[in-house]
């Protein structure tokens, strides 16, 4: 590496005028290379003692600032390395010192990675580095009794788009597990087939009461949107009121990408903590940490150049090609889908790398580069293939670390839901469901409609991570009133793939169909009778709810079965839209596309061509991949139905690693404070405390064994009942034996109202916690998180 350095800085010693590395009157080319070759080293040694150091004390700069600032700190390195130089010889103008810094990083770090890549020595020596350790963790190791889990989740990547991928070639090591004997197994998401519903019943074990990605409340006024921070913060908030419990990752968990936090004491890139403000916010540190390393400053925004300049030309090519379906990739897309694909993946896949460095029991992570490109380039073509081979190299990094940590991993592959192709709605029919929804009104529809606004993650995630990076307020109320009728009295109508919501403000409770008939008597009609729409869902006095379907059918919901006018989308379609229908917001009229599956297309209500939402083909069926050392996720001959069955299985998988060590529940009546106002006004959502790990003789850290629902614990007890601690949103602690079990929050979250109060091993027992999410405040992410890189390919 050092010598690389040396033959970088002499080359562009000779393309920069205003960079020398010899005396005024010249130098012989030895005494040239002896300067640039003490430069070389002299900057290497510095950016390794000062630069952690600079990253440590600028932790309260903005991550994005920092980013940038990484830049210039790198050229201020290379002014002193040139300074130290004999007899002062190097020299160079500032901006062109932060130049060469800038390109001595990149090639340093292009080297290195090629070497770890092609030298699996020099591989493994890289890691020994990060950790600290002096070996490879050997088969008899101690801790090989108890495994770590992590969960990698590949949003969007359907069931079928997995196989089809392993088929053609573009996931060799997925292809590989497979051939080992790791289970494939399909599983049915519930009618809202998006990451908010799926991942908040992954990661909290319920999704009751989430009817769509976006959906209004009549009860708050509010406008509910799974990807943005304060909806994340209420929602969570209602999953741990429900069940009770912090979540899957509650002990000793991390929780990196993903939407909700699943209780994890570390997060990184988790939008429901990024509602926080100040120090608490600990969501950023994933930036912080990945970019501690100059290196990677330089590689991912080197990357991210490329991606911009690859969506450029494959939006062109469509263009030129004339492909169909198409929808507009222009504007700010270039630089959402280089987040999602680049920067999101790499600091997610380095925190996923320090976590199981650090040891920890349980990590979920989401990685979101294929359901970005698949809903703007189609699930199925080209641009996805480049993807879905970038994340099976992620995945192999991933898979070699485990090799390396102090403890052994098994890796679960899974994802949220499916992608369905077919061209939008306004493309086809020249409306959109707004204009239609107008139109049966009776309300004027406007000749020049704003474009619906688009469900996808990455896009939200992106925003608000740049808003968090310069430490703006998250403020949704504008967005929120964009979205709002102009008038009370007129319908709101929202898009959640080819799922469509239409609420009547102004009246309080779910309008029955006799009531909107006598309101609007053609608009149930023409939305039933449209070729773009499958069905529609609307409450009846006299029968309950009805599905209406476009040949005059209509079926009342107590009586619906996967017969009939649900036939084409496929079994659990009854089950699903029975179970939606009892939710206490969903709409007043819920609408689902239409259906084809000869070529399983569906027409999105928004400007996607690869959708999910609703129901129709693949976006209902993702996937499960799980080690053979894990149990069958169901029976022979039995199906996984729902986000909560998965919650399920996962936690039979935690406790399957980590021994017999079952809580004590101990229910509390708790008051919770009545939460009104905007949903950011209730706080993060509160969590039961965390034990400690329990760590054995030998040193290892044990996983907790579950008591109903697999509840955290250390090992039953029925010692002194501690109580949680007072103080504004303060860390939980236990109080002294004889102190008062108060479950009424005195922080900004609040307790659930059947939280419980659990009995550990020690004598002691832990009520809910009384302070926001996530645990002490400005805990760092543990573990180095600067390994190799994903490789990106040229476009």
């Amino acid at each position: 590496m050092w010598a690389v350095s040396t033959l970088t800085l002499l080359l562009l010693a000779g393309l920069l005028p205003a960079f020398q590395l010899q005396a005024p009157d010249g130098d012989s080319l030895t005494r040239t290379a002896i300067t640039a070759a003490w430069a070389a080293g002299a900057f290497g040694l510095l950016g390794a003692l000062v630069w952690p150091l600079l990253v440590r004390a600028l932790l309260l700069v903005p991550a994005l600032v920092l980013g940038l600032l990484g830049f210039f700190i790198n050229g201020s390195l290379l002014l002193v390395a040139l300074w130290v130089t004999p007899d002062g010889r190097g020299a160079a103008d500032p901006e062109t010192a932060v130049v060469v810094a800038a390109v001595m990083s990149a090639v340093a770090s292009a080297t290195s990675t090629a070497l770890a890549v092609r030298d699996d020595d020099a591989y493994r020596r890289r890691l020994y580095r990060l950790t600290g350790r002096t070996r490879a963790r050997a088969p008899g190791d101690p801790a090989d009794a108890a495994p770590g889990t992590v969960f990698l989740q590949l949003d969007g990547v359907g069931h079928r788009v997995l196989r089809d991928a392993v088929a053609d070639g573009l996931m060799p090591t997925v292809a590989t597990w497979l051939e080992a004997g790791h289970r494939l197994t399909p599983w049915r998401t519930d009618w809202s087939s998006q990451t908010g519903a799926s991942q908040l019943g992954i990661l909290h074990g319920s999704n009751e009461d989430v009817p769509a990605f976006r959906w209004y409340e009549k009860d708050t006024g509010r406008l509910m949107v799974s990807n943005r921070p304060a909806s994340a913060v209420e929602l969570q908030r209602r999953a741990v009121r429900r069940t009770g419990d912090g979540g899957l990752l509650t002990f000793d968990g991390a929780s990196r990408g993903n939407l909700f936090s699943g209780g994890a004491e570390q997060v990184a890139l988790v939008l429901s903590v990024a509602a926080r403000r100040g120090r608490r916010n600990r969501s950023r540190a994933g930036y912080f940490a990945y970019f501690s390393d100059p290196a990677n400053a330089v590689r991912t925004a080197g990357s991210f150049v490329t991606e911009c300049v690859r969506e450029v030309c494959q939006s062109t090519r469509a263009r030129l090609r004339r492909e169909t379906p198409r929808t507009p990739r222009g504007g700010t897309y270039p630089f959402v889908r280089a987040f999602a694909t680049v920067v999101e993946r790499d600091v997610v896949v380095a925190a996923v790398m320090g976590d199981m460095l650090a040891g920890r029991t349980a990590v979920y992570a989401d990685l979101v580069a294929y359901d970005e490109v698949a809903h703007h380039s189609g699930p199925h073509g080209r641009d996805t293939d480049q993807v879905l081979r970038r994340l099976d190299r992620a995945i192999a990094l991933i898979a070699d670390v485990a090799g390396h940590a102090p403890r052994p991993y098994r890796i679960v592959l899974l994802s949220d839901h499916g992608q369905s192709p077919g061209e939008t709605f306004e493309a086809v029919y020249g409306l959109t469901l707004k204009d239609l929804v107008r139109a049966g009104c009776g309300l004027p529809v406007p000749r020049r409609v704003r474009r619906t606004p688009s469900g996808s993650e990455a896009r939200d995630a992106a925003r608000d991570a740049l808003r968090s990076a310069l430490h703006r307020p998250l403020d949704e109320g504008d967005e929120t009133a964009r979205e709002l009728p102009a008038k009370p009295s007129e319908p709101v109508v929202l898009a959640s793939g080819n799922l469509g919501l239409v609420s009547f403000p102004d009246v309080p409770h779910r309008m029955t169909r006799e009531e909107i008939d006598r309101r609007h008597p053609a608009l149930l009609r023409t939305l039933a009778h449209h070729p773009g729409v499958g069905f529609v869902l609307v409450a009846s006095a006299e029968h309950g709810s009805v599905v209406l379907a476009g040949d005059g059918t209509e079926v009342p919901v107590a009586e619906l079965t996967d017969d009939g006018p649900l036939a084409v989308y496929g079994p659990g379609a009854a089950r699903a839209v029975r179970r939606t229908d009892g939710f206490p917001h969903v709409a007043d009229i819920m609408v689902n596309s239409m259906y084809d599956p000869e070529t399983g297309a569906v027409h999105a209500f928004e400007e996607q061509i690869g959708s999910h939402g609703g129901l129709g083909g693949e976006q209902s069926e993702p996937f499960l991949l799980s080690p053979p050392e894990l149990s069958p996720p169901v029976g022979e001959g039995e199906e996984l139905v729902g986000a909560e069955q998965i919650h399920r299985v996962l936690r039979r998988w935690l406790r399957e690693s980590s021994g017999p060590q079952v809580p004590v529940e101990l229910p509390v009546p708790v008051e919770l404070p009545e939460v009104t106002g905007p949903p950011e006004a209730a706080g993060p959502p509160p969590l039961p405390s965390r034990p400690e790990p329990h760590r054995p003789a030998d040193g290892r850290t044990g996983a907790p064994e579950g008591g109903p629902d697999g509840a955290p614990g250390d090992g039953a007890a029925d010692g002194p009942v501690g109580a949680p601690a007072g103080g504004s949103g303060g860390d939980p602690t236990d109080t002294p034996t004889d102190a008062p079990v108060n479950g009424a929050a005195r922080g900004s979250g609040g307790a659930p109202a059947d939280a419980t109060v659990r009995g550990y091993a020690d004598g002691t027992a832990r009520g809910p916690a009384d302070g926001p999410l996530g645990g002490p405040a400005g805990a760092p992410v543990a573990g180095p998180l600067h390994g190799p890189p994903v490789r990106d390919e040229k476009c």
